[in-house]
């Protein structure tokens, strides 16, 4: 599956949201968003209208590691 161009900030939050992950903080044009499952793990999203592919790439690899499931797995269950 490929990742997502043009992904609004607000709708990876949302879509998180299936791994627990909610807002918990923000400062300026970054999110901190936390999920106690599995562990408490924490994520900085930037704020802008769409999140570069690059940061994208990185910010669901960390959250895949740490769900211990594979980046296409976490896209199939997170719909984007």
């Amino acid at each position: 599956m490929r990742l997502p161009r043009d992904l609004d900030p607000d709708d990876l939050v949302r879509a998180l949201g299936v791994y627990g992950y909610r807002v918990t903080r923000q400062s300026g044009s970054h999110m901190r968003i936390t999920t106690q499952q599995g562990g408490e793990h924490h994520e900085v999203i930037p704020k802008h209208k769409s999140i570069k592919i690059g940061t994208l790439q990185s910010i669901l690899s960390s959250i895949a590691h740490h769900h211990k499931v594979s980046v296409q797995e976490l896209l199939g269950k997170l719909q984007l």
